[in-house]
């Protein structure tokens, strides 16, 4: 659900160059465990979402991998178990907790939530429940949208200007993960 409401916000969220948030970031979801493993998204979920307005682009559920934080500039988790766990695997993968930093929660983004960091899991409530989950990932995403537009905007600033040789401009990447 976090994938899917984060993307659509950074899709919409313009940059000072004329691009989108969303041209420079990846956005994946995975889960700390593979109970679902090529699964859709639940039902339920989706149906929030498209009450919502948000559209699914073909969810399949899959367990996180450690190798991942290699290349990953930031884990959210929607809850300070899913946090652990990851922190148990960024520990394994790296000999220590150098990866930890990575690892941040959802709702710490949101200025609102105060100390309920944890996004609940409706897997086992109603529709209701569904829904609630929903408007916690929202708020949280609007926050980390802030907060990615910040460090977009530091890793663009802090590259070397491109050189541009007398053949011609060099093709650069700018692109955050």
């Amino acid at each position: 659900m976090a994938d899917v409401v984060l993307r659509a916000m950074a899709a919409a969220t313009p940059l000072g160059d004329g691009t989108a948030l969303g041209d420079h970031l990846v956005v994946d979801s995975a889960g700390t465990g593979n109970w679902h493993a090529g699964e859709p998204m639940d039902p339920r979920a989706a149906a929030a979402l498209a009450a919502a307005g948000y559209t699914d682009h073909g969810h399949r559920a899959r367990a996180f991998e450690a190798a991942w934080l290699d290349d990953t500039d930031l884990v959210v988790a929607m809850a300070r178990t899913h946090q652990q766990t990851l922190a148990g695997l960024a520990r394994h993968r790296a000999g220590g907790d150098a990866l930890r930093e990575k690892l941040v929660l959802l709702r710490s983004y949101d200025p609102r939530a105060g100390g309920s960091v944890d996004v609940p899991d409706p897997y086992y409530g109603d529709d209701a429940d569904f829904e609630t989950c929903l408007a916690m990932v929202e708020a949280g995403c609007r926050g980390l949208v802030d907060d990615l537009v910040g460090r977009v905007a530091a890793a663009r600033s802090a590259q070397p200007a491109p050189s541009v040789p007398s053949g011609g401009p060099n093709a650069t990447s700018d692109s955050a993960s």
